[in-house]
């Protein structure tokens, strides 16, 4: 049985992940009481558990909020790892989700505004933030992407298997804020000053040609490889089954792109479940 607990920022995107999982056939939940987990995942004898994902965050009393990581570890067993999901997203992007919809922030009724109950919303949660086994900045995460994610790091993911994600992203954008390696690489030779090659991406071959030709690059992916196969393991030992690694370039663009395609291939070899995502929209 697969358990995932959906908590964040209300306006992060907990209802859409929820509802990709249930069209992926989990039994999912929200605004679950975080008393009643070990109810849930009670065994039975006349059949097998459903997977399940229910949504645990604010709605919560908040002292069963701080007794949920408690908790977790009670129900945990041979054939049961809850895995904490939390999403979570800029503030001024979750005042505006909530001016777009006009939707009421489950604080507000406590005589707080808008602004002051995101803000203590992320206090209240800050101790599940911590233990989150995936962490997801949904700040530019739009509902198909939040779909895929479903499907690619939670349904598909066997429960002992390393979900490792290899992402390029632009330092314009600002650095993701769910990364658990992070490797800025804007030292290495910019194709976007070579006139031919400024309008094409990492994934394209004269792209590739420029940047496997430089000596600097070879290095650079070299030392990030070696980081890589000497700490990762070292997490999988922590019982960690999401790495995140993020690699960022000037406009994320070309170097990052090429770099993180070129690290997802690399890493193949030694992980079945590798991902990769370009942040910045590249084609």
């Amino acid at each position: 049985m697969k358990l995932f607990i959906i908590s964040g920022r209300s306006g992060s995107g907990k209802s859409t992940l929820l509802h990709a999982l249930e069209d992926e056939g989990f039994n999912c939940i929200d605004n679950f009481p975080a008393r009643l987990l070990a109810q849930l995942v009670e065994p039975r004898h006349d059949s097998t558990l459903q997977n399940s994902a229910v949504c645990i965050d604010v709605r919560n009393p908040v002292a069963d909020l701080e007794d949920l990581p408690q908790l977790l570890r009670s129900i945990t067993r041979d054939d049961l790892h809850p895995r904490i999901i939390y999403l979570d997203a800029l503030s001024p992007v979750l005042v505006k989700r909530f001016s777009d919809t006009r939707r009421r922030h489950p604080l507000e009724t406590k005589g707080m505004d808008l602004r002051q109950a995101i803000e203590t919303e992320a206090r209240v949660l800050g101790h599940i933030a911590e233990i989150a086994d995936l962490k997801l900045d949904t700040t530019q995460l739009s509902p198909h992407d939040l779909t895929l994610i479903a499907r690619e790091r939670l349904a598909e993911l066997e429960a002992r298997q390393l979900s490792l994600l290899f992402r390029s992203f632009g330092y314009r954008q600002g650095v993701p804020v769910d990364a658990d390696f992070v490797f800025d690489i804007r030292c290495l030779p910019n194709p976007h000053w070579v006139p031919e090659l400024r309008e094409l991406t990492g994934l394209d071959g004269p792209v590739k040609e420029y940047l496997e030709g430089n000596e600097e690059v070879e290095t650079m992916f070299n030392e990030i490889v070696e980081v890589l196969q000497r700490w990762l393991p070292r997490f999988e030992k922590q019982n960690r089954v999401y790495m995140t690694v993020a690699i960022g370039c000037t406009g994320g663009q070309h170097r990052s792109v090429y770099m993180a395609e070129r690290m997802a291939e690399r890493f193949r070899a030694s992980y079945p479940h590798v991902l990769v995502r370009h942040r910045e929209r590249t084609g």
